[in-house]
């Protein structure tokens, strides 16, 4: 099935680099960055928040990496259509390599990988009171905001959206679609696990009703801005997508890595949700937590498939990996057992797929042959 507003947005990209990077004003200064080259600091480290490059790095030597492995590795990247790709270990960065015409303050499209800075943000939500996810949708977006009966839209809550088990059909036309007439009853709530994009994209909505404050004036303030990052949220036919730099990507990584706080700051203060975040949150896929992708599980499912898989979600990757994937292999992978982020942004490697796809398993494949683990 084809979805043309993703189509419509794919052929956007190249324009929204500069203009992003134009409207915002937000590039980087360049500046010397220091080399951490004797041994890795136990701390973690948060780059300064103001806009220049300042960021600490750490040489393969300190970790007792196998950077004889880096050239096949990035021949890899650059040949699977690859703009940006990071490694930080411990908040500092290891490797940051760009390919083509791409450089270190361009934006990216991070597509559904930016499904995790709402979840994020709807954890904020609820810790300041504006909302709780067990509320039902329809008391942020009223009645009528879809073609259900008023019973069946109050089955269904804000926890639905982040989980992916609405119940609505995700079999019509146009599953991106958040027109009440797309949005159409198939299954009671809570019954079936299907990536269905229009009751995610809904959640946006549903914020900025409860703060009752522009969705993106929001998140600048809850999220982007005391982090550090750049970027915006661009509305694209319905979708809405997340622009930054990899650098940007980066941070939000630290910030999962550090369970809601940086560098001191507590920007999610609510363990218990970021917990159930990044945890199975229901027992249909056992690989999805709220919008984010788990590994190490029993089984998973995948975006636009009933079907049930079993096994972990990246063989390759640590069990403990958790990650924002998004269409054309955007990937954004926190390992805490490792303390490592690693962001990839770039074109579809083969795939054309919304989240996970062999990508994953194949870099991790060559990343293993790079990244060694200390003896205990």
């Amino acid at each position: 099935m084809k979805f043309p507003h993703f189509i419509y947005l794919l052929t956007l990209i190249p324009m929204l680099y500069s203009c992003s990077k134009e409207s915002t004003q937000e590039t980087e200064k360049t500046i010397d960055t220091p080399v951490v080259t004797d041994s890795l600091p136990a701390a973690a480290y948060f780059p300064p928040i103001s806009r220049t490059n300042e960021w600490e790095t750490v040489s393969f030597n300190a970790l007792g990496w196998n950077e004889n492995k880096v050239p096949s590795l990035l021949q890899f990247l650059e040949e699977n259509n690859t703009d940006a790709f990071i490694i930080l270990k411990n908040g500092r960065i290891v490797l940051e390599e760009y390919f083509g015409d791409f450089k270190m303050d361009d934006n990216h499209a991070w597509n559904s990988a930016g499904k995790n800075l709402t979840a994020m943000l709807t954890g904020i939500a609820q810790q300041e009171g504006f909302l709780k996810i067990t509320d039902t949708t329809s008391t942020y977006l009223g009645d009528g905001w879809s073609s259900l009966t008023m019973e069946q839209e109050q089955k269904i809550s804000i926890k639905n959206q982040l989980t992916m088990t609405t119940g609505l059909d995700y079999t019509v036309e146009n599953n991106f679609c958040t027109d009440p007439e797309c949005l159409q009853y198939l299954n009671e709530p809570n019954s079936k696990w299907y990536y269905h994009n229009a009751p995610y994209t809904l959640l946006d909505d549903v914020i900025a009703n409860a703060v009752n404050s522009d969705f993106n004036t929001y998140f600048s303030e809850k999220i982007k801005e005391p982090i550090g990052m750049q970027g915006t949220f661009i509305k694209i036919g319905y979708n809405n997508v997340y622009f930054s730099t990899a650098r940007s990507m980066s941070r939000f990584g630290i910030l999962n890595l550090q369970e809601g706080v940086w560098d001191g700051e507590v920007i999610l203060n609510d363990a218990v949700y970021f917990n159930d975040m990044i945890n199975s949150s229901q027992e249909l896929n056992q690989a999805y937590g709220y919008l984010y992708w788990l590994n190490g599980k029993d089984s998973f499912r995948l975006p636009n498939t009933e079907a049930e898989y079993t096994g972990s979600l990246i063989p390759n990757a640590p069990d403990d990996l958790y990650a924002a994937l998004g269409k054309n292999d955007q990937k954004l992978y926190m390992v805490p057992s490792m303390d490592l982020v690693i962001v990839r942004m770039g074109g579809a490697s083969d795939e054309e797929l919304l989240g996970p796809s062999s990508f994953d398993n194949e870099i991790w494949g060559l990343l293993n042959e790079i990244i060694i683990q200390p003896t205990p």
